[in-house]
């Protein structure tokens, strides 16, 4: 079987009823090759109209995908499922020549899609609902799960796969039809995406991708015909899209922005913590939502920590994802490239001490590349733009506290709570922080602790905005309506009417 998106086309267009739509006359946007710095391609950006053919395609395909049997639903992810398998180097490679990261997380990023991709091949057993016979006169009552209709999902640029499979099948797996909005900086991955999910079976129609920008969302957002929108983004674009969406009626989740600390105790193994966060910070160039942006190092341990960190960064390789034995990748653009150093120049000037600036000394391999090195900032505090900003690339701050308690208040007053990681040796230590911390998601000498697929993702504070986490269980009630039924046949009726609740006797 042969994918057109394998390879990445010079224009990246739509995928409309089962097709890929390239249209004429449109407006355009560029995509970069990262580790080059030139423009690989160019990415339709739709206009009203062409959401609406979008919506109108998706309107016409649920209500037949509403009626297929849950188990029926299933057996088209399971041959997705194959799919993603067979082809995970080839949507790795696609990720990586328009994102930048390196190979290998590339193909990580498309397991952790994948893991989701599983869990909702048993959506099945998770939509069943609950029975309870003879509630009174007669009377049975059950609950069951409804699909929602048409639903959004508007995706960044960071994990053009992952994140689109945290919200995708699950939605589909509930019987309703997914419209996808991916980033329109790596808009190919997309596409193949959809090329697989047609190859498993699913009826043209029910999965659709409209590239586009702010008039795209915006679009979609204004649209009767959508039920329901997940959002992973920035905060504001996340409390702007929240609000859009409730004043329409609609359901909407949206993820928002992150500042993740890595809490280092005095009892902590060392080498393990500063392993830790070189991986949690300089991993995908810093792009992660649940990077570890900030070290909080408690007590007196602080110039062994960091002489173990510098030490490591130091050694990190810099270069084209596509090449063996790298570290850090280019930065997807230029103006991103461009606004970290900019983060990296406000440190300096607010008097963070700079251990290490990824602005200097860039290896001559890395060319025209949008690349910046790994950067350490020591001494940084939380009155500095670089500690209370999202900076989302290759900057890691230090921040020195004396206690565990100063540690926890440090966190608990910055207003992102994503994500928190501890490392300690002390089960009771652990165990309070865990309690105290207000973050959505807490690791435990674990630095990055992304849930798995049968669990759900989410932030506290302005990291989330809704009422329900992505994936997981927290998934099925999303895309779901709740329905309640109450039957009684003719023959287990009484005489005349009835003024009173039903009751058992």
């Amino acid at each position: 079987m042969s994918f057109v998106h394998l390879e990445p086309q010079t224009r990246v267009g739509h995928w409309v009823n089962g097709g890929l739509v390239l249209g004429t006359g449109q407006r355009t946007a560029p995509v970069f090759d990262p580790a080059r710095g030139v423009v690989a391609r160019e990415v339709l950006l739709a206009e009203p109209a062409q959401v609406e053919e979008v919506v109108a395609s998706a309107t016409a395909a649920a209500s037949e995908w509403a009626e297929w049997a849950p188990q029926r639903r299933a057996r088209v992810l399971f041959r997705f499922k194959e799919l993603v398998e067979r082809h995970t180097q080839d949507l790795a490679r696609l990720i990586t020549l328009e994102h930048g990261k390196t190979l290998p997380d590339a193909a990580g990023e498309v397991q952790r899609g994948l893991e989701v991709i599983e869990f909702a091949c048993g959506a099945p057993y998770l939509l069943k609902g609950q029975h309870s016979h003879g509630i009174g006169g007669g009377i049975d009552h059950w609950s069951q799960r409804m699909p929602l209709g048409v639903v959004a999902g508007i995706t960044p640029f960071n994990f053009p796969f992952m994140v689109p499979m945290w919200m995708a099948p699950m939605a589909l797996a509930c019987g309703n039809a997914f419209i996808l909005k991916p980033a329109e900086r790596d808009p190919s991955v997309s596409l193949l995406t959809a090329e697989l999910l047609a190859a498993a079976g699913l009826p043209a129609g029910v999965f659709s991708v409209v590239q586009g920008d702010k008039v795209a969302v915006d679009a979609l957002l204004m649209h009767a015909d959508i039920q329901a929108v997940s959002f992973v983004g920035s905060t504001p674009v996340a409390r702007y899209l929240y609000a859009t969406a409730a004043r329409q009626g609609k359901r909407a989740q949206a993820l928002g922005g992150a500042k993740n600390h890595l809490v280092v105790m005095p009892d902590a193994d060392l080498e393990q913590a500063a392993d830790g966060l070189i991986g949690a910070a300089y991993g995908s160039a810093g792009e992660r939502c649940m990077a570890i942006s900030v070290a909080v190092v408690v007590g007196d341990i602080g110039e062994a920590l960091v002489a173990r960190v510098l030490e490591r960064a130091k050694r990190l390789r810099m270069g084209n994802g596509l090449d063996d034995n790298i570290d850090l990748g280019p930065l997807v653009t230029a103006a991103h490239r461009d606004k970290v150093a900019g983060f990296i120049a406000a440190g300096e000037r607010a008097g963070a001490r700079l251990l290490l600036d990824g602005r200097c000394d860039l290896p001559a391999h890395c060319g025209a590349g949008f690349f910046l090195g790994a950067t350490l900032f020591d001494d940084v505090t939380p009155a500095m733009s670089i500690y209370r900003e999202e900076v989302f690339g290759p900057v890691l701050c230090v921040v020195r506290v004396p206690t565990l308690a100063a540690a926890v208040a440090l966190i608990n007053d910055h207003p992102y709570g994503n994500g928190v990681a501890l490392y300690t040796r002390d089960g009771g230590t652990a165990q309070a922080f865990i309690n105290r911390i207000k973050v959505g998601m807490v690791g435990v000498n674990v630095p990055i602790p992304v849930p798995m697929a049968w669990h759900s993702f989410g932030g506290w504070k302005q990291s989330l905005f809704g009422d329900h986490h992505a994936y997981g269980e927290e998934g099925v009630r999303f895309y779901t309506r709740y329905k309640s039924v109450m039957q009684r046949w003719p023959e287990s009726i009484g005489k005349g009417p009835e003024f009173v609740m039903p009751i058992n006797q």
